[in-house]
């Protein structure tokens, strides 16, 4: 059902700017969450015309993720969804809405946790080492390539806190950046000589030749001086890492995977790693190791005479 009553519209209006301002959550995860309250209001109000909030419950929850279920939806689809009407439940619980929660009680599938993709050491280095070879050129355009993926790599940062990130936030002294993460969550997370190489040459022969009066303090600019978006750094990476043989395709996302991975190879410790990737939750960050075994076990049945 597309057109809600103007009341259960303004709800969801409502439920949006508590997921805003409230639980301060990215633009993304607001739509997400939003649209899948619509879907479940549509669900309700497809049950009989005059249906009010205060007739959600268990089976209704239930009947409507059967419903998205069986219109092929994935399981980390699935997934959102049942945590999205979760926390809708719970908001209009605690708003007075409903007498009971009954999202607590809502089970869902579980997301299949997949291991990512991460390039190898060498890999690594090969794209880095291409990066480089083409900024030495000294074309502007190079030079910030070099820099984003040089930055992605050595700080393991999302590529939306790349592309967010000012001058202002580079302390070039002590080679750290400051990243405002999830949740406006700010954190400071070092970066090693090549990068900041790769900056001093971006910031001295390469964003000048950019630069507007609309750049402001962005770090990363296009052609026409204006903040870079995250689909112009997702080029730029899927492009390098494409020109590594045997590289597996990746973008910005996929060089935070294999930061973190040889971090955790190298010897560093979870909770560091944790910190530097700005993880709320470390089973979150525990993924990696999954990945580093993975990668171990692939090493061992390729070199061992009797695996």
């Amino acid at each position: 059902m597309d057109d809600l009553p103007e009341d259960l519209a303004a709800l969801l209006e409502e439920f949006g700017r508590h997921l805003r301002l409230g639980r301060n959550r990215s633009a993304h995860t607001v739509r997400a969450y939003v649209g899948d309250a619509r879907s479940l209001l549509g669900h309700l109000c497809s049950r009989a015309a005059d249906s009010g909030v205060g007739e959600i419950d268990l089976p209704l929850l239930r009947s409507w993720l059967a419903e998205q279920s069986g219109s092929g939806a994935a399981r980390t689809t699935m997934a959102r969804r049942a945590s999205s009407a979760r926390t809708f439940t719970e908001w209009l619980t605690r708003t007075g809405r409903l007498a009971v929660d009954p999202g607590p009680r809502l089970g869902s599938a579980r997301a299949h946790r997949v291991l990512p993709a991460v390039l190898g050491r060498d890999q690594a280095k090969a794209a880095m080492d291409a990066a480089q070879s083409g900024a030495e050129q000294h074309d502007p355009m190079a030079l910030r390539d070099r820099l984003i993926v040089e930055l992605l790599y050595a700080t393991g940062i999302r590529v939306g806190e790349l592309c967010g990130l000012d001058i202002d936030d580079i302390d070039s002294e002590r080679r750290l950046v400051r990243v405002l993460g999830k949740g406006n969550k700010e954190r400071a997370v070092p970066f090693g000589p090549p990068a900041e190489q790769a900056l001093r040459g971006w910031l001295s022969a390469g964003r000048p030749a950019f630069v507007t009066a609309d750049s402001g303090r962005a770090l990363l600019l296009g052609r026409r001086g204006r903040r870079i978006d995250q689909r112009q750094a997702r080029t730029v990476v899927h492009e390098v890492v494409a020109a590594i043989p045997g590289a597996p395709d990746m973008g910005p996302h996929g060089l935070r995977h294999t930061a973190a991975t040889h971090l955790l190879e190298g010897g560093a410790d979870l909770r560091i790693v944790q910190e530097i990737l700005g993880h709320a939750s470390m089973a979150t960050t525990q993924l990696y190791t999954h990945v580093s075994i993975d990668r171990l076990k692939k090493a061992h049945d390729q070199a061992h005479p009797r695996a």
